[in-house]
């Protein structure tokens, strides 16, 4: 499976639904908190993200965009 980076922020009801369904299915993340690590907000509204939760494979085929378990499904095959 690719190695998977999900950018969260504080206070994220989203985002804590969308860790907690990873964990559950055993997907393994690397979480990138946007208000401890504020250099990634640029970068993700140059790509035109205005919410987390974002979550991105390395290769960059998936992007899954606020919590979507019908699409995070598909990571846990």
């Amino acid at each position: 499976m690719n190695t998977i980076t999900l950018y969260t922020k504080n206070n994220c009801p989203q985002c804590l639904m969308t860790k907690k369904f990873l964990a559950q299915k055993n997907v393994e993340f690397n979480e990138i908190n946007i208000d401890k690590e504020p250099q990634y907000i640029d970068s993700l509204k140059e790509q035109g993200f205005q919410s987390v939760p974002v979550l991105k494979t390395m290769d960059e085929n998936i992007t899954i965009v606020g919590f979507r378990p019908d699409q995070l499904r598909t990571l846990a095959v």
